[in-house]
């Protein structure tokens, strides 16, 4: 079946015993034993609960993998996945990545002897350079990054990765199962911020990975229980959910952004626009190639830096608040707010600068929301 009709109906043969077309929220704790050394299958809900599980089979089939896990945000996903290393160990990272994922890395994992490396993912003879150190043992792609939408060539990456022994991860938020699958460009472990696309109404905050075999899954699972860092039953709920119209949102979301793309490449507030469904967009050809669409995230830099707290103040369609890929437009300033956590000299290097906003485009009109954004640029800069 397609993506679309499996979305639709994800979940909605759960629950034999009484034909319930939604999934129950399972909010036991604990689960009776019907004898010694029985069980229902289901004993205590960290490790497993009834609705949690619906979700991590939805992920896993959307993303054509073999075992799904649901956790308690996105970096709880990262966190968990980044526990297959151990001291000493290197993980390849794109240089471009999230400023959460950035801190974790280097203000957590680091002192564990853990040393992130970073690259330019969207170039795969950085990648090939780099993966001649023999202490890499994972390479962690954003695709495309945030917030500047490069795009990496994730079958290279990972045909290079396996040639290797090396692990491949995807971080798939941006894209979504619908746009972008990469375990079937050879990646191992996709993640999502399911708080994002997958969840879809900014109501709440999770995290999903899904293991391309089960071998890997239940080495993750392993973590996941040990841990605990998992998502409760009314949050699974809310994702599970969101994902039944996920397939119609972010085709709406990426009409939206072609349209406000378009419109803010010809403003002459306006110097660069980064969004890889324009043909002017360096990854356009490669994304094309091997995904089915382009999301429905644009950032864009302006001509005076003056000018970017005057947008933030009078958009009035788009809101100014963190996160993404909700039904609301939101408008974000990532040099202050989502990659704060970023040296201002790396950060400066990387193009994430004082005169670069980030717009995560909803379900609104296009109309409006070109509107919007085309009187903020024209406000007066005091």
């Amino acid at each position: 079946m397609k993506i679309e009709t499996r979305l639709a109906q994800a979940g909605s043969r759960r629950d034999p015993s009484t034909g319930a077309v939604t999934v129950p929220v399972y909010n036991s704790a604990t689960y009776r034993h019907p004898a010694l050394g029985q069980s229902t299958g289901y004993d205590y809900s960290r490790t497993k609960n009834p609705t949690r599980q619906a979700l991590e089979d939805a992920i896993a089939d959307a993303e054509n993998g073999a075992r799904g896990l649901a956790f308690s945000s996105g970096l709880a996903a990262v966190d968990n996945i980044i526990r297959l290393l151990k001291p000493a160990d290197k993980i390849l990272v794109t240089e471009d990545l999230y400023g959460g994922t950035y801190r974790l890395f280097q203000q957590v994992y680091a002192v564990y002897g853990i040393e992130a490396v970073y690259v330019d993912t969207s170039d795969i003879a950085q990648v090939i350079e780099a993966l001649k150190d023999a202490s890499i043992k994972m390479i962690f792609v954003e695709n495309p990054t945030n917030p500047l939408l490069k795009v990496a060539d994730i079958k290279a990456i990972s045909a290079e990765a396996a040639a290797r022994g090396i692990l491949t991860v995807v971080d798939n938020t941006f894209l979504s199962p619908c746009f972008q699958n990469p375990l079937d460009l050879g990646a191992d472990v996709v993640l999502h911020s399911a708080t994002k696309y997958l969840g879809g109404h900014n109501d709440v905050v999770a995290g999903v990975i899904v293991a391309k075999t089960q071998e890997l899954g239940d080495r993750l699972a392993f973590f996941q229980n040990a841990v605990g860092s998992i998502l409760g039953p009314n949050d699974a709920y809310l994702v599970l959910r969101g994902m039944k119209t996920l397939h119609l949102r972010v085709k709406k979301q990426a009409e939206n952004a072609l349209a406000v793309a378009k419109f803010l490449e010809t403003h002459p507030r306006v110097t660069k626009v980064f969004y890889p469904g324009l043909e002017s967009h360096s990854g356009h050809r490669l994304l094309k190639e091997q995904g089915r669409g382009f999301g429905a995230m644009v950032s864009f830099e302006l001509d005076d830096p003056k000018l970017l707290p005057v947008i933030l103040e009078k958009v009035k369609v788009f809101l100014f608040a963190e996160s993404l890929g909700g039904v609301e437009s939101l408008i974000t300033f990532p040099a202050v707010q989502t990659h704060a956590d970023i040296e201002p000299e790396v950060r400066e290097r990387l193009g994430v600068t004082d005169r670069l906003l980030r717009a995560s485009i909803g379900v609104e009109d296009a109309d409006d929301l070109i509107g919007d954004l085309k009187q903020a640029l024209e406000s007066e800069v005091r």
